[in-house]
């Protein structure tokens, strides 16, 4: 299954890579939520192959995941990839300059089930895939906003 979303940033693409990868920030934002993150390498950023362990409750049940950064190209791309029980996630994040102060942002999420329980799950975000576009879509232009504002606090 894949989801995918675009979205306009009123922000250069330096601004808007720096954001992605504060992951200071979007660590706190995970503990916010419930979830537990612990990094798994050391320093400011990950190298390739190093990322984060991740345990949360997702329907009724405790859960971990691994996630690690699989490839990244300043200020244009970044992969991460994860595994929680037999699913197998593939994110890419693609920015695009748009003009000197915009950029686009375009995201693709891919699950690949690798178990029964896996499948099943994976079926149950099939079924609600509309909601889930929607859902995915909304959160990609709350964060574009934000990143937005933080880019009108320091200018």
């Amino acid at each position: 299954m894949q989801v995918t979303a675009t979205e306009d940033v009123a922000a250069p693409i330096e601004h808007v890579f720096a954001e992605l990868t504060a992951f200071d920030a979007l660590e706190r934002q995970a503990l916010r939520r419930g979830i537990d993150v612990r990094r798994t390498f050391r320093g400011a950023l990950p190298n390739i192959d190093e990322g984060w362990e991740a345990k949360f409750r997702f329907r009724g049940k405790d859960r971990t995941a691994q996630v690690t950064l699989q490839s990244h190209e300043a200020p244009q791309f970044l992969r991460f990839g994860g595994v929680s029980g037999g699913l197998e996630t593939d994110t890419q994040i693609e920015l695009v300059p748009m003009s000197p102060n915009r950029t686009r942002v375009t995201v693709v999420l891919k699950m690949k089930p690798n178990t029964l329980s896996a499948r099943l799950l994976v079926q149950s975000f099939k079924l609600a895939r509309s909601s889930i576009n929607k859902r995915f879509k909304k959160r990609m232009s709350h964060y574009a906003k934000e990143i937005e504002a933080k880019l009108a606090k320091t200018a």
